[in-house]
């Protein structure tokens, strides 16, 4: 069936790390498109990835478009993996920081910033560097190492990003705006709430994005505004 189809087959007989080509078969390199911003990702079987890629093109440019970084801005895409976000937002902001708390999406997200020519002469003026750290546990003192970020991108898992929505609530340095990406509007909503009523944070749009049809599920996007000074 797989070769009659032109298919690429894997099996996984056990955990994540048993999973290997269905035997005669010779794996290609898998990958997804971001047209708009001239990108190219490479991913594996195992790695997390939007299952709809024509939807996940809408929502990365709606995403960047909301967060609006200027040329000079710093940005953090927070649980950045392998750099859906990441990359997008590297091409409109100085400088951009992934990161994640999973060391081989990490790796990966670094290898699609070298494949897409960030660090290089082909993209002299932008910059992308990832981390590791676990955001479960961001509290104020890792938010500042950061150093001066301008806006910040938040895509959690459907946990929701509890430490960093009491972070951002609390720190006196906060983002310029906050774009939040959830698959998860219970968790969202939560977060949200952090930000609302315990920060003084402005709930500027919120809406849907359907990544998920014929299915109850949802991906939802808010952005979010820090309270201005009188």
């Amino acid at each position: 069936f797989i070769a009659e189809h032109d298919l690429e087959g894997w099996l996984q007989p056990r955990g994540p790390d048993s999973i290997e080509p269905v035997p005669g078969t010779s794996p290609r390199a898998l990958g997804y498109g971001l047209p708009e911003f001239g990108l190219w990702r490479l991913f594996s079987p195992t790695e997390f990835t939007q299952v709809n890629a024509a939807v996940n093109r809408v929502m990365v440019a709606r995403a960047v478009s909301l967060l609006a970084p200027a040329p000079g801005d710093v940005v953090a895409d927070l649980f950045c993996g392998l750099g859906n976000f990441t990359l997008a937002l590297a091409t409109r902001a100085r400088r951009v920081i992934g990161i994640d708390g999973a060391l081989p999406l990490v790796e990966r997200a670094a290898a699609n910033a070298r494949h897409n020519g960030f660090g290089s002469a082909q993209r002299p003026d932008h910059v992308v560097d990832f981390q590791v750290a676990d955001l479960f546990g961001l509290d104020e003192a890792r938010w500042q190492a950061l150093g001066p970020v301008d806006r910040c991108l938040i895509d959690p898992p459907r946990d929701g990003a509890l430490a960093v929505a009491r972070t951002l609530a609390t720190t006196p340095a906060p983002p310029k705006r906050v774009v939040y990406v959830s698959c998860n509007p219970a968790t969202l909503a939560r977060d949200v709430a952090i930000l609302v009523h315990e920060g003084g944070w402005r709930l500027d749009s919120a809406g849907v994005v359907n990544m998920f049809p014929q299915t109850s599920h949802v991906e939802s996007i808010a952005v979010l505004e820090p309270a201005r000074s009188e």
